[in-house]
């Protein structure tokens, strides 16, 4: 009895413990890809307008003015991939609404052939595809999910997706911009305060997918910081040419 009740609780701790990260939510990758690139863009622009030695004023300004396009781009970016994204899913499930509706036998059988591929055996797939079909709203889930790939009732959302890009495009392209804002007149603690910002999203990121912390921040401190090199030493060369 006592065995019993400790592999039923070990059972239903493994399934209170056994869960995964939402991995299809339509907030992540826009999140992650609007800091990032708001710290990096925001911080290479300014930086390439620095180095054409021009004063704090001009590249406070540029920044300011870098952080309001590149969020306003990146939401309305986001919002149109993920509504075409959105829209092309629902119209392939109009068409496997139709075909449910216009050739059920087909599709039930195609279902059936389906599970048979995966090893199910022939009179067991039949009956399952069967029982499944008999509910319409359920045999299009099970339809999409086997030839689409795809959840129904998890679809990315174009809002959500476009309010995390310009939240977080606006809070990494700050980063930079806020040493001048607080009366910094040198850029180099904008550029230390936008590496280290860099740093800490990279490890950030690397946490929520599992990666080591610092490969994942110094990776994109490297990147950062290239970025920012480059177009700093652009910035002079056009500054010496049009000076």
């Amino acid at each position: 009895m006592a065995i019993i009740e400790t592999g039923a609780a070990l059972h239903e701790a493994h399934r209170d413990n056994h869960t995964h990260r939402d991995v299809n939510g339509g907030w992540l990758r826009p999140a992650v890809f609007g800091a990032m690139d708001g710290l990096v863009s925001n911080l290479a622009l300014m930086t390439g307008v620095a180095g054409g030695a021009v004063s704090p004023r001009v590249v406070v300004v540029t920044g300011l003015a870098g952080l309001a396009a590149g969020a306003f781009s990146m939401a309305a970016g986001e919002y149109t991939s993920v509504a075409s994204q959105r829209e092309l899913v629902e119209a392939e499930l109009d068409v496997e609404r139709r075909e449910l509706k216009k050739y059920p036998v087909d599709e039930e059988r195609e279902l059936a052939e389906l599970y048979q591929a995966r090893g199910v055996e022939s009179g067991l797939a039949r009956e399952v595809a069967r029982q499944l079909s008999e509910d319409p709203e359920q045999a299009l889930e099970i339809h999409a999910r086997e030839e689409l790939g795809i959840d129904p009732g998890d679809l990315p959302s174009p809002a959500v997706a476009a309010v995390s890009s310009f939240g977080s495009f606006a809070l990494g392209a700050l980063l930079p911009v806020l040493p001048y804002l607080l009366g910094a007149t040198a850029l180099w603690p904008a550029v230390l305060l936008a590496l280290l910002g860099l740093f800490v999203c990279g490890a950030v990121v690397a946490r929520v997918t599992a990666t080591s912390w610092w490969y994942g921040g110094l990776r994109q401190l490297a990147l950062g910081g290239a970025a920012a090199g480059v177009t700093y030493a652009l910035g002079s060369l056009f500054g010496a040419a049009v000076g």
